[in-house]
Parts: C-alpha cells; structure tokens; sequence
C-alpha cells in the first residue's frame, strides 16, 4: 500500500468514538420512549392506587395560646375598717364583755380597746373618705368620725388583707389625723346666663315642679321617648329657680329655636317646705320641638330611661 492510502496513525480512532456515541444516543431515545409509554400505561393504575390508599392525614399542631392567670384583685377594705372604727369607738376597756367590745376584738385581735369616761361626746356616724393601698396587701384607710356636739374627727386605720384579697385584718390602733384638704374645683362648663324670666327658665320651673311638688304630669314636659317619674311622695310644696346657666348660647336665645336644638343647663332653685327653704341644684338637658323646650335628661344623680316614642 503505497503510502498515500495509508492512513495517519491516530487517526482512525475518532470516526469509531463518534459512531459509539450515536449509537448510545439511539439507544437512550429507544429508552425513553418505552418510559414514556410504560407511564402512560401505568396512569390509570397509579390513579387508581392513589384513589382506593389511605389519606395520609397531616395534623398541624394548634399554636399554643399564653395562659392568662387573673390575678386577684382585692376588695377595698373601707367598710371593715369603717365597722371596726365604729365599734372600737364605742367599746371600752372596762366592759370587754359588750357587744362593741367583742366586735372591735375580733375584727382587730392584737389591739387594745380604749378607756372612755362619761365625759366622751356621742358617736353619730363612721364614714370612710380615703383608702390606699400600700406595699404588698397592706392598706391605709382614713375615716371621718362625726360626734353629736364635736364635729368630725379623722381617723386612718391600718388593714391588711390575705394573698387572695378576700379577708382582713387591722394590724394595728386607729390614729387621729388631719382632715383631707379642699380640692379645688374645675370651672363650670356653664357659663351663658340664661334669662329667668325666658322661656327655657320657664320650662326649667314647671318641669321642677311638677317633678318635686306634685303639680301637674311630668311626662307633658318631656321629649319623645323620654320617661321619667316624679318624685314619690313629693316632699316640697313649690319650686322657684333662681338661676339658670348653659353651656350653649342658643340656651340664651330670645326665641325657641329650630327643632332639634340641644342644650344642657345647670338650674339652681329654691324649694320649700313647712320646714323650711332649700337650695338645690339640677343638671338638665332640653331639646328644642315645635317651639317649645322640653327635657331630654335629668342628669342629677338619676337616670333618664328610653321607651316609647311619646306624641
């Protein structure tokens, strides 16, 4: 063979690689079109495995919620202080065996009872003002003794309470304190003078009247859905406002204006009776209606109910 024919040497490799590689990639078609088809089989079989298997069931676990633990919260003790007060006033150490005597002793085991003497001015009433708690379950409790002929006399009493706050003790003799001081009072919101001889005054003095004398029905000066009753039995024979301010200038107005108009006013008047004359005060709110000015509210202390629409 001459040597042109003669191929390379290395060179007859290649064209053998290359045709070992085709017939790989042949071979990897011809496979996965049989895994193509085996899966298309298999489908509905798969399908109906899946369908007939038991549901795994996942339970996620709840979150857990913080408990809240209530502290208990304790009950002002000013009434027990206000019982002890009383009958440790009114014990003496010379007669344990009373009545006052045992209820102060075992309201207040570790203290001692007083020694009073004839001269002692009558207890009248024992009224708690202030309590306050101090650290712990310890409080503080101050109370106005009021005696027949020698005013007020302040006491502060040391209780304390058990871990739940349900029960007390006094730990210790009452001790006489100065009285609290005056607190010193907002101004009043009502600062329009309405006219007294106007008539939202006039309104005002029928309303009282009819409301504290018994003259007349209560419910004809009263709004729609408004229902108050008088007071029963009427303890005064008339009523007569001697002053009468507002917290909205329409309550000044010369003329009741458009329906609809609110306005709450402060009446100060004077009641009488075969006792005697007595200066009282209301908080009223009147709305404006057909010209007239009629009670919305009553806001003294008492509350005014909604029923029915009234014609």
């Amino acid at each position: 063979m001459s040597p042109a024919k003669q191929a390379p040497v290395g060179q007859g490799a290649p064209p053998v690689a290359a045709g070992a590689r085709l017939t790989q990639m042949r071979r990897r078609v011809r496979l996965g079109r049989m895994g193509v088809w085996a899966a298309v089989a298999a489908g509905p079989i798969a399908l109906a495995v899946a369908v007939t298997a038991p549901a795994t069931v996942v339970h996620t676990a709840a979150e857990a919620k913080p408990t809240r633990v209530r502290t208990p919260v304790p009950a002002n003790p000013a009434g027990y202080a206000g019982v002890f007060l009383t009958a440790w006033l009114r014990s003496s150490r010379g007669d344990d065996s009373s009545a006052q005597a045992r209820l102060a002793q075992s309201l207040a085991p570790e203290v001692d009872l007083p020694e009073r003497g004839d001269a002692q001015p009558k207890l009248e009433s024992v009224v708690a003002v202030r309590s306050a708690q101090r650290s712990g379950q310890r409080w503080s409790v101050t109370l106005a003794a009021q005696y027949a002929e020698a005013g007020v006399r302040y006491y502060v009493v040391p209780v304390a309470a058990d871990s739940s706050g349900t029960t007390f003790t006094v730990t210790g003799a009452p001790g006489v304190v100065a009285g609290p001081a005056r607190a010193q009072a907002a101004r009043s919101p009502y600062r329009v003078t309405v006219p007294t001889t106007g008539d939202l005054s006039l309104a005002a003095g029928e309303f009282l009247a009819a409301y504290v004398t018994g003259s007349g029905e209560v419910d004809r000066y009263l709004a729609p859905g408004v229902k108050l009753s008088a007071v029963s039995p009427a303890p005064y024979e008339a009523v007569t406002v001697t002053q009468l301010d507002a917290i909205e200038e329409a309550a000044a107005a010369e003329q009741v204006p458009a329906d609809g108009t609110r306005v709450r006013v402060a009446a100060q008047v004077e009641a009488r009776d075969k006792a005697g004359r007595w200066p009282l005060s209301y908080e009223l709110t009147f709305t404006a209606r057909s010209g007239r000015w009629e009670v919305a509210a009553l806001a003294s202390g008492v509350t005014v109910q909604e029923g029915g629409v009234r014609s």
